[in-house]
């Protein structure tokens, strides 16, 4: 009769111990339905402020907790006895893996390969469902803290600026490369006005503090200062476009925008000449804003100037030099006569107007690459972004280094900071929109997936706070802006 080896018995042992492996995992799933059930009764016979449908997908997400880790439980327990019985098979073979005969040259080798084997698939194992889950936990709370409201579409190319008006009727403002600037309907997204008059891109939009007027700035070497009247439609009920699955936020688009060519701004009242044009810039006007009170604006452009104008006689009252390479943005202190230039020289300017006899600059050194924008909050601070992937808040009493530095992945274009909580929204290059606090401590990102969010660049951000419907926009290369809600007390509750 013939006699099984010691190999072969082993080999029929694993071979037995996979297939109740095996059987286990399918008794597990055929429980798991139940299980689910049962817990899902439990939850809902509890009481809690929490919504069902927040609480069910804690349930889902919870389950699958469980679920992983009993897998990896499941998985860990067969090593171990792999382990075993390869022990088993050299003491049969009169060696061992215990005490001091790992120490001899063939043997350890053959040892430690194969438990650096074991213990590099665990940790393979491990990571991977962990990651997946960390991912799908973090997917939903940033979904049920930040919601796309609305999608303004009619631009027929990329959108460089967005803003809210600070006056009643409150209205969107957006200006594109498409040499026109929009005003939308926050509520039901349809455009209400539409700006023809420049002859180049239009690469600002702000709103005077006060009035019915706007500031542009262009391409074509000028600013414009025009009125509008605007009448708000009915708004209309609107589908919830916040309500995506889990696996959507992998991304398969880089869909074509084609679609975007939306007809939203096709029967919208134009107006084709400003009230006031600004022309002393000998290059591009990369942006404008106006400093508080609305009697003067500055103006920004690729001629390495800033211009300061006074908005009654369209004259220039200074030009502020000084800067190395072209400007990329100019922003004004809300409350006080401060004005900051960016520029591509990897600096930016804050320029002292409270003195009508002494006009001071100071110089904040601290980014490596182009400092895309620098905007004020209420205090004493200044937060700017910089094309070298950092965001960085300064104080103005201590210009020598930065009081918080924020790193990201890609480029910061132009940022926003809000009025109460100074929350910092950071639009990217790679599509993703991302918000801190000024300490530096991430909030949130929002959500982008294939069905929503940005399709391209991401270039500009705008609070809007007191806005009930949307408190947030963000405007890109995709030819669209995009209405956010913000739930600031959750989101500063998880953090």
């Amino acid at each position: 009769m013939p006699v099984e080896s010691g190999t072969s018995s082993a080999a029929r042992q694993a071979k037995q111990k996979r297939k109740s492996h095996s059987l286990s995992i399918r008794r597990t799933n055929s429980t798991e339905q139940d299980r689910t059930a049962m817990q899902r009764d439990m939850l809902e016979g509890q009481d809690s402020k929490l919504p069902s449908a927040v609480r069910h997908n804690l349930l889902e997400l919870f389950g699958q907790v469980e679920r992983e880790f009993e897998n990896l439980y499941i998985e860990n327990v067969e090593l171990r006895r792999e382990i075993d019985t390869l022990n088993e098979r050299l003491a049969a073979e009169g060696q061992t893996v215990d005490g001091g005969d790992l120490s001899r040259g063939p043997l350890k080798a053959k040892a430690s390969h194969s438990t650096s084997q074991l213990s590099q698939k665990l940790k393979t194992t491990y990571k991977a469902s962990t990651s997946k889950i960390v991912s799908s936990f973090k997917t939903t709370t940033s979904r049920a803290v930040c919601q796309l409201v609305k999608e303004y579409v009619g631009h027929r190319d990329g959108i460089w600026d967005v803003r809210v008006t600070r006056t009643q009727p409150i209205v969107l403002g957006t200006a594109s490369a498409d040499h026109t600037a929009m005003l939308w309907s926050i509520e039901t997204g349809k455009c209400l006005l539409k700006y023809v008059g420049h002859a180049g891109s239009v690469n600002s939009i702000k709103f005077h503090p006060t009035e019915q007027v706007a500031l542009t700035a262009s391409g074509d070497q000028t600013a414009h200062i025009w009125r509008f009247m605007v009448q708000l439609p009915t708004p209309q009920p609107t589908a919830d476009t916040s309500q995506v699955s889990v696996d959507d936020e992998i991304d398969f688009s880089d869909k074509d925008e084609a679609d975007c060519d939306g007809d939203g701004s096709s029967e919208c009242p134009t107006i084709r000449v400003p009230s006031t044009t600004l022309k002393s810039h000998q290059g591009v006007v990369i942006a404008a804003d106006w400093l508080v009170g609305g009697k003067q604006v500055v103006t920004a452009s690729w001629d390495r100037a800033a211009n300061l104008y006074d908005v009654e006689t369209s004259e220039l009252v200074h030009s502020l030099t000084g800067h190395d390479q072209e400007l990329t943005h100019c922003c004004t202190h809300p409350t006080q006569r401060l004005v900051v230039t960016s520029s591509r020289d990897t600096t930016f300017r804050l320029w002292d107007f409270r003195d009508p006899s002494i006009h001071s600059v100071n110089v904040f050194q601290g980014h490596t690459d182009t400092v895309t924008s620098a905007v004020f909050t209420v205090g004493d601070n200044v937060v700017s972004g910089s094309d070298d992937r950092t965001v960085k808040v300064w104080d103005l009493k201590n210009m020598r280094s930065p009081i918080a530095t924020i790193r990201t992945d890609s480029a910061v274009n132009r940022i926003s900071v809000s009025v109460s909580q100074r929350i910092i929204a950071l639009p990217h290059d790679n599509r993703q929109v991302r918000l801190f606090d000024m300490a530096g401590v991430r909030l949130a990102r929002l959500p982008r997936s294939n069905r929503q969010g940005h399709r391209r660049m991401v270039c500009c951000s705008a609070w809007s706070e007191d806005n009930p419907i949307c408190n947030l926009f963000t405007c890109g290369f995709d030819r669209q802006a995009i209405g956010w809600n913000i739930n600031i007390p959750a989101l500063l509750q998880d953090k």
